[in-house]
């Protein structure tokens, strides 16, 4: 149970309607708040902001969604977000991420199913996920990778930024949605057994 009351999935009064109409323009005419969003929704204008933030780096990011899914879905994994982890697996999964990836990511470092770029980025968000920062021989990792500078700004907001998730998610102590239930395995940031 969310430490703050959940609002209305489908808000009908401004301005959180206007938000909802935003985002149906992005995401589609079936859109409802999830449960982040319905506690974040008691303030507006942070709702807005965070929304203002967190969609570009979901649809206008250069670097590969399947690689910026892995990188989320290893964040969660570090940080224990299960609400972030379930919310990211169907995206992982769309974006082309295998089954078999999502099984190795707690021990990406032995699993043989990524390559280097996916490596790098990783690591990253396993440094970032632990603090205090991504250390300069991940950063340079990532440059002999052949990551641009401005994908590696993007890998590393976008690894930033999900820390920021996971630790608001765990300070309203967000509930899961049913639906999402099936992601994760015994509480933990694990698909469960196939």
């Amino acid at each position: 149970m969310s430490h703050l009351p959940l609002l209305p999935a489908v808000p009908t009064e401004p301005p959180l309607s206007d938000i909802l109409a935003d985002l149906r323009t992005l995401a589609g005419p079936d859109f409802e708040f999830p449960n982040l969003y319905r506690v974040m929704g008691h303030s507006p204008e942070m709702l807005r902001a965070w929304v203002a933030f967190a969609w570009p780096l979901r649809l206008k990011a250069t670097t590969s969604r399947s690689l910026r899914e892995l990188l989320i879905l290893r964040g969660a994994q570090v940080c224990n977000a299960k609400f972030e982890w379930a919310h990211h697996v169907p995206m992982a999964f769309s974006a082309g991420v295998s089954r078999a990836q999502i099984d190795a990511l707690e021990h990406w470092r032995q699993a043989d199913c990524f390559d280097a770029r996916q490596r790098a980025a990783l690591r990253l968000a396993e440094e970032v996920s632990i603090g205090p920062a991504a250390t300069p021989e991940s950063i340079a990792e990532l440059r002999a990778c052949g990551f641009t500078d401005a994908e590696v700004v993007e890998l590393t907001l976008t690894a930033s930024f999900y820390v920021c998730v996971a630790r608001f998610l765990g300070s309203m102590d967000m509930p899961l949605e049913p639906e999402y239930e099936k992601y994760v395995a015994n509480g933990q940031c694990r698909l469960p057994s196939a």
